[in-house]
């Protein structure tokens, strides 16, 4: 019975706890960095250094990211080359489109649907369903991305992890574009 009222109480605060994490652009930042635009700033190559660390216990998993971009039509297409600090490591392909008003659409072979993005001064929030590979499979999980470009060379990339609209976990990445 506690069990089931403690279950009860969770998914009524879900959405609550959902809604005080999510992260606001800075309007003032377009202004301090220049305007964020995918395009110039993928293309070529780019490097990140990143974390996962979950909400609820266990290690936090670092990885770095090797990123080939350039494009192929009116697409973006980012090559990502993804290695483990415990040895895995992991391949997506982007592929991107330019829209209106600083709106992207992308895909990529583990992404379910289509991801939506949405360019506001310096930042980029970028959201999609992914299914992440697990020793069991795989498991479905919604990414709220975060990109903050702070001049030529870096972007800072922070997400939230959901499932089930619950926070799970948090991504922190470092991008520097190398050439």
């Amino acid at each position: 019975m506690l069990r089931r009222l403690a279950a009860v109480c969770l998914i009524m605060l879900a959405p609550l706890i959902a809604a005080c994490s999510t992260q606001r652009p800075d309007p003032a930042g377009h202004q301090a960095y220049g305007a964020f635009a995918l395009e110039p700033y993928f293309i070529g190559q780019v490097k990140a250094w990143g974390l996962f660390e979950p909400r609820f216990g266990g290690g936090v998993r670092q990885f770095t990211v090797e990123i080939a971009g350039r494009r192929e039509g009116d697409e973006l297409v980012l090559d990502e080359d993804f290695r483990f600090s415990d040895r895995e490591t992991d391949r997506r392909i982007w592929r991107i489109r330019a829209g209106a008003d600083g709106r992207y659409q992308g895909r990529a072979d583990d992404v379910l649907g289509t991801a939506e993005g949405r360019a506001m001064g310096n930042s980029l929030q970028w959201v999609y369903d992914i299914r992440l590979k697990t020793d069991s499979g795989g498991i479905d999980v919604s990414f709220d991305d975060w990109l903050y470009r702070f001049d030529d060379e870096m972007v800072l990339n922070r997400a939230t992890v959901r499932k089930f609209g619950i926070p799970v976990g948090s991504v922190t990445l470092a991008f520097r574009k190398i050439r």
